[in-house]
Order: structure tokens, then C-alpha cells, then sequence
């Protein structure tokens, strides 16, 4: 009785320490360590970019550093190209991924997403002497347009404007922008409210009619970080009752008003 009791109590704590390996998850190390790493693309207004006072800030590290300080954490951002978040994330130098990303089949098969954070409209821009007036008219042999490297608007190109030849550009929209402003492209195509602050700021661009595709936004962790990703869903819940989502996405996505505290 002796040894079998013996047995039962090396069972039951070998138990025990099983379940508290377990329990120690991701959310356990960013608490721990008292940081909330996240992984941007700093590439340009309004989701990520350093403003005029050498702050980096936009829609995206807004939001991320809501979360830090709602959890009591510090917030530490690290700067990526956009094809270099994924593979930061899946290395474990961040928690998360705080961007534009759309959560395609391709990239929730690889990821754990969020609730969308908030909802973008792919548009088409063109230099303003262009005679294109809607997106479709950009679907012609002999025209070059203009995308973010390994993003949605570069598919959205190929699957609705296949008769038009992509060239990609790792340094997003922003290099996009400069690089359809300055005559080596005929179009781009990005979504409205990273394109509007361009339009806006080289003065020789114009934004075609008609909304290409709407795609929901979210941020991404890793594929076994449950705890995690639940906690970003009961989040998006909490800040969308109490209108701080709404307020954000106001000032940094529908409309221009960041400009003029930013630029």
C-alpha cells in the first residue's frame, strides 16, 4: 500500500508540472518579461512611420501601444520590410505583428489573426494627366503598375488587371507613390488611406474611381499563441464598446487629420 501510494503521489506531481508547463504560454512571457514586442513596417503615413519630431507613431503603434499600456507593459517596435514581418514573427523575435495585413488563406494557414482591427478599400492611383478615370481602365497591355512586394494589392493587380504588367516594390507604399509620381509607372494600386496622404503630398496623383476590393486588416501571432490571439479578439471587443477603435481609425484612417500634428 505503501509503494503504491508512493506511485500515485510521483504520478499526481509529475501532473501538476505538466499542467503548469502548460499554462506557461505566451501571454505569461510577455507579462514576465514586461514587454510587448511587435513587429512593424515603417515604410510610411498613416499606419506606421516616424513624424516630423522623430517620433514613430500611426494607426498601427497607436493601437499596439493601447494594448501595452492596458496590460502594464512596455511597448518596443522593431522595423521591418513588409516580406521580413512574417518570418520575424514565426522566429520568435516578436509577439506580434501590428500592421495592414490581410488575412489571406495563404497567410492564416502559416498564422493565428486577430478580429479585423478595421477594414480597408483597395483603390488604383494614376498621375492626374492620365486619361484613366475608373480602375478598370488600367487593365492594358503596355501599362506597368506599381504594389507593395508579397501583398494583397499585388494580387489584387494580377487577379483584376491581368492585361497590365506588376513590378513590386519592398519599400511599400510609399516607394510605390514616389515611384508612379516621379513617371516610372503608369499606376499603382494600395488601399485609401495610406494613398490619400500621397495624393495629397506629391499634388500630381489622382485616385480612380471605384473601390477594387474591401479587405479586413488584422494583427498576427504565432500559430500556436491562443492565448494570445484570444486575448487581441476580447480586446478589439473591449475598445470597439467603448469607442477608443473608433476614435483611432477616425483620426488616423478616414480622414487626414494626423496630418496636420505629424507632418
Amino acid at each position: 500500500m505503501r509503494r503504491f501510494l508512493k506511485s500515485v503521489m510521483a504520478l499526481a506531481a509529475a501532473c501538476m508540472t505538466t499542467v503548469s508547463a502548460a499554462q506557461a504560454d505566451e501571454m505569461d512571457d510577455i507579462l514576465g518579461r514586461g514587454e510587448l514586442r511587435i513587429a512593424v513596417q515603417t515604410q510610411g503615413p498613416p499606419v506606421s512611420f516616424v513624424d516630423k519630431n522623430g517620433a514613430r507613431t500611426g494607426l498601427a503603434v497607436e493601437l499596439a501601444q493601447m494594448m501595452a499600456d492596458d496590460l502594464g507593459v512596455k511597448l518596443v517596435v522593431q522595423d521591418y520590410d513588409w516580406k521580413g514581418l512574417i518570418p520575424a514573427l514565426l522566429s520568435g523575435k516578436v509577439d506580434m505583428i501590428a500592421a495592414d495585413m490581410t488575412p489571406t488563406p495563404q497567410r492564416a494557414a502559416q498564422l493565428l489573426f486577430s478580429r479585423p482591427m478595421f477594414y480597408q478599400e483597395t483603390v488604383a492611383v494614376a498621375p492626374k494627366d492620365s486619361p484613366a478615370t475608373k480602375w478598370q481602365d488600367l487593365n492594358k497591355s503596355g501599362l506597368t503598375l506599381g504594389a507593395t512586394q508579397a501583398s494583397s494589392y499585388g494580387e489584387a493587380i494580377k487577379k483584376y488587371m491581368p492585361e497590365a504588367t506588376l513590378k513590386e516594390f519592398a519599400g511599400g507604399t510609399a516607394a510605390t507613390a514616389q515611384a508612379l509620381s516621379s513617371g516610372r509607372l503608369d499606376g499603382m494600386v494600395s488601399d485609401l488611406g495610406n494613398v490619400t496622404s500621397f495624393v495629397d503630398e506629391f499634388g500630381n496623383l489622382k485616385i480612380l474611381e471605384g473601390v477594387i476590393t474591401r479587405e479586413p486588416l488584422a494583427f498576427a501571432v504565432q500559430p500556436n499563441a491562443f492565448h494570445l490571439k484570444l486575448w487581441l479578439d476580447n480586446y478589439v471587443e473591449l475598445i470597439t464598446a467603448d469607442n477608443r477603435l473608433e476614435a483611432k481609425i477616425n483620426y488616423w484612417w478616414k480622414t487626414t487629420d494626423w496630418a496636420k500634428d505629424h507632418k
